[in-house]
């Protein structure tokens, strides 16, 4: 059987199918895998190389590209696979499905039981101006499932918002992901201005897939002290 010729534009999926021996012939800059050839970003794929390259598969996500570009290879006859994950609980029967397309096996992972509420949590993902995780995203969803209430509930997935407001949303910690803003040491006395402040892995926090059960494991053990 011929070896499936895959491009991923999504860096989950990327790490998920290097996983299963499924390795992408091309992906993104962002995929952290500089041994692959990489056809530009998430947000602008060179379409042209992409088509170029012959493609038995390319795998996108609705939230991390564009419309546009899959209209486009869509356009050009090229076969797509599109992913749509918002939620933890997206994640097995989304991978599974995935799984059966590029003739890999997909193990469910074991979800935890929700945990009671542990602590209110204000989630930056972006500085300059300053943006919240919301709902609905798989990060929120994976905190909520380990006992954290996102502060910014009604406002959609990522919100623009001033620290001042966030003050008065009362929460009880600031969880900073290094990604896709690089939030560091550095920026932790800013952040303390809300409350007191923890620096966390971005990609336990946006990277579903095979990533799915160590992110909720470390998470966890992050979040044990709260």
């Amino acid at each position: 059987m011929t070896e499936m010729r895959i491009v991923s534009l999504v860096p989950s999926v990327t790490e998920t199918l290097s996983a299963w021996n499924r390795t992408p012939v091309a992906c993104t800059r962002f995929c952290e895998r500089p041994d692959l050839l990489h056809v530009g970003g998430t947000k602008n794929p060179d379409i042209e190389r992409i088509v170029e390259l012959a493609p038995d598969l390319v795998v996108l996500d609705a939230e991390e590209n564009r419309r546009q570009d899959h209209e486009t290879l869509v356009e050009r006859n090229v076969a797509v696979h599109v992913l749509d994950v918002r939620s933890l609980d997206d994640v097995n029967p989304l991978m599974s499905a995935l799984a059966d397309v590029v003739g890999a096996k997909w193990e469910p992972v074991e979800l935890p039981a929700p945990i009671p509420e542990r602590t209110r949590a204000f989630i930056p993902i972006w500085r300059r101006p300053w943006m919240a995780l919301g709902q609905p995203t798989y990060g929120a969803s994976l905190l909520s499932r380990l006992g954290v209430t996102n502060v910014f509930t009604d406002r959609g997935p990522y919100p623009t918002v001033e620290l001042a407001e966030v003050i008065q949303r009362h929460p009880n910690v600031v969880l900073a992901p290094n990604e896709p803003y690089r939030f560091a040491a550095r920026h932790l006395i800013e952040l303390e201005k809300v409350a007191p402040a923890l620096l966390i892995d971005g990609k336990d926090l946006f990277w579903w897939g095979v990533r799915t059960p160590g992110a909720l494991a470390r998470l966890a053990v992050v979040l044990q002290g709260l």
